[in-house]
């Protein structure tokens, strides 16, 4: 054999081992693959048709898009997982069939010690399930919006933890402050004047250090809600939301960020049970044993409904009435009534969502 023709044998043998398994002189299509990310080093794991293992290999992050640009279209499976959506949304433009996974679903599908191999092989076989369930992959904007809401969400941690920090120095030295940030704002420069003899400067001169720590994250929580009160008002699924009685523009934008496409879910008690806001149950023998609610899926979320649920609650201890919300309250404790009108709420958001609806306090179904 020429050197010519023995180069273009071994190119065609290293472009059959990319896409292709050969075995007794047939070539075996990859038709699934499981991809264990990472973020320098990724793990491929791909079966064919029958199931049998076509190939196993590392592949680096400036690897990944030629390698799957050569490969034929396929069904892909990753974790849900730091840069899926990513991932997701470029294999997709390849031609690609790209499913997310949690990863508390893959975990039972691993075979041994927990290592990349066998953990985009386990990833392979989960994606093949029938009755798995899958993440929606989200877009570009709803990560974008998402991530202005983390961001809100860090200032507003430090700024509790910063007003907290405040308020214990001060007790150091006898003053006493009441509970709230309202507090930190308007008393502390009242506080430090009066005190000024008493008070050591350098103190002082901390204390003025932190307060402006604490009023800058204050601007930034501000200028952050104008960036989602704005994304708000350009997203009409958004303003149809926000006409629920209990969800403002922060509830609103985070709904329908997360969410995407509502009708990934059968009805509104499955929104509620992924937000969970529905009865853990650990049942047996026909006996059904409900415990308190699940509290699984985005924490974030089901936050911002049962606040928004106490805040109607609080409306609603003011005044008599005979609807649905007060016969609740007569009977039942506080909290669980929050709670469940936090579910109440999120089912009505599916319908609304799901059906492109507007929100009728009137409503009633046939």
């Amino acid at each position: 054999m020429d050197a010519p023709t023995l180069n273009r044998h071994l190119c065609a043998k290293v472009e059959v081992s990319n896409n292709h398994c050969e075995e007794g002189g047939v070539i075996m299509k990859i038709t699934a693959c499981g991809i264990d990310l990472a973020k320098n080093v990724f793990q491929f794991h791909g079966v064919n048709g029958a199931g049998k293992t076509v190939q196993k290999k590392q592949i680096k992050r400036d690897k990944m898009a030629e390698f799957f640009m050569k490969l034929p279209p396929c069904l892909v499976g990753m974790e849900a997982c730091g840069s899926a959506h990513y991932w997701a949304r470029r294999l997709t433009s390849w031609g690609h069939v790209v499913k997310l996974i949690a990863p508390q679903f893959v975990k039972p599908y691993v075979k041994t010690n927990k290592h990349d191999a066998a953990d985009a092989e386990a990833i392979c076989e989960a994606v093949q399930r029938p009755n798995m369930r899958f993440v929606p992959i989200k877009t570009r904007e709803q990560q974008a919006i998402l991530a202005v809401h983390r961001a809100r969400q860090g200032c507003i941690k430090a700024r509790t933890a910063q007003g907290n920090q405040i308020r214990g120095l001060l007790a150091e030295f006898g003053i006493i402050m009441p509970i709230g940030l309202a507090s930190v704002r308007q008393r502390i420069p009242t506080l430090l004047d009066d005190a000024t003899e008493e008070l050591p400067r350098i103190f002082v001169n901390l204390i003025l250090q932190l307060l402006e720590v604490f009023h800058t994250l204050d601007r930034h929580v501000a200028e952050l809600e104008l960036v989602i009160q704005r994304w708000h008002r350009s997203m009409p699924a958004s303003v149809r939301l926000e006409k629920i009685p209990g969800i403002g523009p922060i509830t609103a934008s985070a709904l329908v960020a997360s969410i995407g496409d509502a009708r990934n879910f059968t009805n509104g008690r499955q929104l509620a049970a992924w937000l969970g806001l529905v009865p853990k149950q650990h049942s047996t023998g026909g006996r059904a044993n409900l415990l308190g609610i699940s509290k699984r899926g985005d924490t974030y979320l089901r936050t911002l409904l049962i606040h928004g649920a106490r805040a109607v609650i609080l409306h609603a201890s003011r005044k008599v009435d005979d609807d649905w919300l007060h016969r609740l309250m007569g009977r039942r404790n506080k909290n669980v009534v929050t709670v469940a009108l936090a579910n109440k709420n999120a089912r009505t958001v599916w319908a609304l969502l799901a059906h492109d609806r507007e929100f009728q306090s009137d409503y009633a179904a046939a």
